[in-house]
């Protein structure tokens, strides 16, 4: 079974699928020659379903291993159309960079679509997972999350494990299986508050809170710092932050500074002029040479 989803005018399948490292984290795959992108899903009241995603320059071809009934393949579509953001309206953004020379390729190559997970509550674990830590490392807790506690597909794959079903595990799980460190009881409190409704962080990605206010709220997850709020903030679609770490830091000052190391605040002044999109054009800046090195 494929499903055809229409994409918009300046939509790039590369640039989205290679916007940052989410597609390399388990239940994503993603094939480095083809692009093919490989995603478990789950489907409500079936069994979990291996999706593969590929991409032309007018659509996003999905590839189903079984038929499915209307109801199942609207949620497919709706979860693939979320994580390539196919609904974000990039207008204002594009008009924005196409008013600087150094920065008007971004939208001629179609960047700026943060790929993201089918829920905020799965993109706010993986980011838990990113801090203070090696890739590697974040990696193997990912995998570990996924293989012990992730519903089981036809295929053999995992689904990201829901927050009931983390929930129902021991801190020392986290610790002694998943490697987690630190964030043992931080994983096993966050997924106690949301999966008994105390914590509704799905509702970050509709808030109509001012960025400050719903990053003070994000922050009262422990474990969550100021990097963490504001990746997470970047894939509920804010981009009036930075989320600078070790890595934007460093290349910054290699693409930007000659080699030599800056501070944070002139960091900030340098994107400033794109205001409640500096985020966005700080992480476009940042990776333009992924797709070549790639």
């Amino acid at each position: 079974m494929e499903i055809r989803i229409s994409v918009p005018r300046n939509f790039s399948y590369k640039r989205t699928a290679l916007s940052h490292g989410w597609t390399d984290l388990p239940p994503f795959e993603i094939d480095p020659k083809s692009l093919t992108v490989t995603r478990v899903l789950d489907i409500e009241d079936a069994q979990p379903v291996t999706i593969t995603i590929t991409g032309t320059k007018r659509a996003v071809l999905v590839h189903v291993p079984r038929k499915l009934g209307k109801r199942a393949a609207r949620s497919i579509t709706r979860d693939v159309r979320h994580m390539l953001r196919l609904d974000d309206d990039l207008t204002e953004f594009y008009s924005e960079m196409n008013a600087h020379t150094e920065f008007n390729w971004i939208p001629s190559a179609g960047a700026g679509r943060l790929v993201r997970s089918p829920t905020v509550f799965e993109d706010l674990v993986k980011t838990i997972c990113t801090t203070n830590c090696s890739w590697s490392l974040t990696k193997k807790m990912v995998q570990g999350l996924v293989n012990n506690l992730g519903r089981e597909s036809a295929d053999g794959r995992r689904t990201f494990p829901t927050p009931a079903a983390m929930a129902a595990m021991p801190a020392s799980f986290y610790r002694d299986e998943v490697r987690a460190g630190y964030r043992a009881p931080y994983l096993k409190e966050l997924a106690e508050c949301v999966a008994s409704g105390s914590l509704d962080v799905e509702a970050w990605a509709l808030s109509e809170l001012p960025t400050a206010e719903l990053k003070k709220e994000m922050k009262r997850v422990k474990g969550v710092g100021d990097y963490a709020a504001e990746n997470l903030l970047k894939l509920v679609g804010r981009y009036d932050v930075l989320a600078l770490d070790s890595w934007v830091r460093a290349k910054f000052a290699r693409t930007r500074n000659g080699g030599s190391t800056i501070s944070d605040k002139k960091i900030a002044r340098y994107y400033s002029r794109f205001n409640s999109w500096r985020g966005l054009a700080l992480w476009c800046d940042m990776t333009r040479d992924w797709i070549e090195e790639k």
